[in-house]
């Protein structure tokens, strides 16, 4: 007993004094998405690092948009080595915490802060998003189908980044297709996500690509619901791959594929720079198709051999600079 004890705390010495920690939006650490995504990037430097969860690496989950502020602010008090938050709507905040504590390293990812203390990581997801919108184009035509969808969280530039990736996709391979659109005004209420998905695929929607957080829940939920009944639909995810998420039937999924946004590799990168004394604040980091920071899952089930390497042939016209994709409807 006296040796194992002994041990764990000659363990506990050798773990590294540094402490990293996030802070959620309203969509919660398990949203399945982007706050998740982000937390697992922290996860995995902590583990390498041999931190300690809850200790050298946590998180503070924001209940509504009042909470960032403080949450942001208590990380701050603590001292950490490095606070994250995910979102544009965290601008406000992380710029107000920020400057209060100019001593402190901050990450916001999907916006950009001016400030030295800030490192801002933000994605080209209009390049993302045309390759899915290419996969849902031509498994809508191969299937005899005219229409996909496009369903948002909240009417902001960032938003309509995939939206008109998306169509740009859709438009490349499919120029007849119909696209739907809607706003749903919330990223975190699968209910209106779910209403919106019944009211797409009830005009037609074949496929649809949801760019809404936890509301895109709601999508996946429909998408699930019918293809079960035998009426089948697809949703495609966002962020992270969602396959697992559209599980039915034991072994089926309604997710055809997913616009990943590795968030994930962006707070690792950010948090691995700090620790290693190379906190690079004030830059800009850019997570494109070129260095691999926006694309699909490795694995794609629900989609044809033909159909993935359309979207590698695509993908790779885009990272090369042949194809420029707009970045607004």
């Amino acid at each position: 007993m006296v040796s194992c004890s002994g041990k764990k705390q000659q363990e506990a010495s050798n773990a590294p004094d540094f402490k990293v920690g996030l802070v959620t939006d309203v969509g919660g650490i398990d949203d399945r998405s982007f706050n998740q995504g982000t937390w697992e990037g922290i996860v995995r430097f902590g583990k390498e690092l041999g931190l300690k969860e809850g200790v050298g690496y946590k998180y503070l989950q924001s209940s509504s948009e009042a909470d960032y502020v403080p949450n942001l602010s208590t990380f701050a008090d603590e001292g950490l080595d490095l606070i994250a938050a995910p979102g544009f709507l965290f601008t406000d905040a992380m710029t107000q915490v920020a400057q209060q504590n100019p001593d402190k390293h901050f990450l916001i990812i999907d916006t950009f802060v001016e400030l030295p203390n800030v490192v801002s990581a933000v994605f080209a997801e209009h390049e993302g998003s045309f390759l899915v919108g290419v996969a849902a184009a031509l498994k809508a035509k191969a299937d005899g189908k005219d229409t996909v969808g496009f369903i948002g969280g909240m009417k902001f530039p960032l938003i309509e980044k995939f939206e008109a990736g998306y169509t740009a996709g859709v438009k490349a391979v499919y120029p007849e297709c119909n696209i739907l659109v809607d706003y749903a005004g919330d990223f975190a209420a699968p209910d209106k996500g779910q209403a919106l998905a019944i009211k797409q695929y009830n005009a037609g929607a074949y496929v649809i690509f949801h760019a809404a957080g936890a509301t895109g829940n709601g999508l996946i939920k429909e998408a699930k619901e019918r293809s079960k009944k035998g009426d089948i639909v697809w949703a495609i995810g966002v962020d992270k791959d969602q396959y697992q998420d559209g599980i039915y039937d034991g072994d089926k999924s309604a997710i055809l594929t997913s616009m990943v946004k590795r968030v994930d590799i962006a707070a690792y990168s950010v948090a691995k720079m700090a620790y290693e004394g190379k906190f690079p604040g004030g830059k800009v980091l850019v997570f494109s198709l070129k260095n691999k920071g926006v694309g699909i899952p490795e694995n794609n089930p629900n989609l044809s051999t033909d159909i993935v390497n359309t979207i590698k042939d695509y993908a790779a016209k885009i990272a090369s600079g042949e194809i420029v994709v707009p970045d607004k409807p």
